[in-house]
């Protein structure tokens, strides 16, 4: 049985006490445990030392995660952060592959595969994301598309426990316009995801990964795409930088 997933990427939003705040309401909405639901905020990386502390001092089940890693150990990288940066911090999770960074900053499978093994190596939980344009949606080659993906993402890795992993499938076209997709539509694409993971990583490991949907997710959508078999949770953008809609996530999950 896969627990659910509910984590937040705050994308560039929030200034360092306005992330400790945000972190502050989220305590105070998700006091002690939520059961078989995890729970994981993704700060930009200049505020995960206030979340971080805030999370500590209140002995808060949240989990802590960051946006973005570079798979180089230390060196001569401007503007990166290294993997023991992250662990320095308390993060146990990261978001690689995200779609804004793969657009907007040229990332390619070939860098996310690098971020997910340097993660690895530090116990870090990749959150590797993937999805289709709307072009490639409307031409009907979606599954195909993100099938790509997770072979090009995952070539290499090895697991020892599905817990390592976690895998959001968002389609593009749907993140910050104003459409979603289906239950239906996830639930095609992540039954999709699940099947090329057991290819991969064989049928008893590949059954554990969680399998998340991202793509203006909110409290009003969100029980739908969990009734879906192999939708495990969300990847939440707008609703999770307001710590009411997003605990209401949390709490439609439990």
């Amino acid at each position: 049985m896969r627990n659910t997933m509910i984590a937040g990427n705050w994308k560039m939003n929030k200034t360092y006490g306005e992330a400790a705040e945000l972190a502050q309401g989220l305590v105070r909405e998700l006091p002690g445990s939520t059961g078989n639901v995890d729970v994981v905020v993704c700060p930009p990386t200049i505020d995960l030392k206030a979340v971080a502390a805030t999370l500590e001092q209140s002995d808060s089940s949240i989990a802590l995660g960051a946006q973005n890693v570079y798979w180089e150990e230390n060196g001569a990288f401007t503007g990166e952060t290294a993997p023991n940066m992250l662990v320095s911090l308390g993060a146990t999770y990261c978001i690689i592959g995200h779609s804004e960074r793969r657009g907007y900053f040229g990332e390619t499978d070939e860098d996310i595969n690098k971020k997910a093994k340097a993660l690895l190596a530090h116990n870090i939980v990749p959150i590797s994301c993937c999805g289709e344009s709307l072009e490639v949606r409307e031409a009907g080659k979606h599954v195909e598309f993100v099938v790509e993906q997770i072979k090009a993402d995952t070539k290499g890795l090895t697991l020892t426990s599905p817990s390592q992993y976690v895998v959001a499938y968002e389609p593009i076209w749907a993140i910050g316009t104003g459409k979603t997709a289906t239950a239906e539509d996830a639930q095609e694409v992540c039954s999709a995801i699940r099947a090329t993971l057991r290819d991969i990583f064989g049928a008893e490991l590949a059954n554990g990964i969680r399998v998340l949907y991202g793509g203006s997710a909110k409290p009003e959508n969100i029980a739908g795409f969990l009734a879906e078999e192999d939708v495990d949770g969300a990847l939440v953008g707008g609703a999770s930088l307001k710590a009411d809609s997003f605990a209401a996530m949390v709490k439609a999950a439990m």
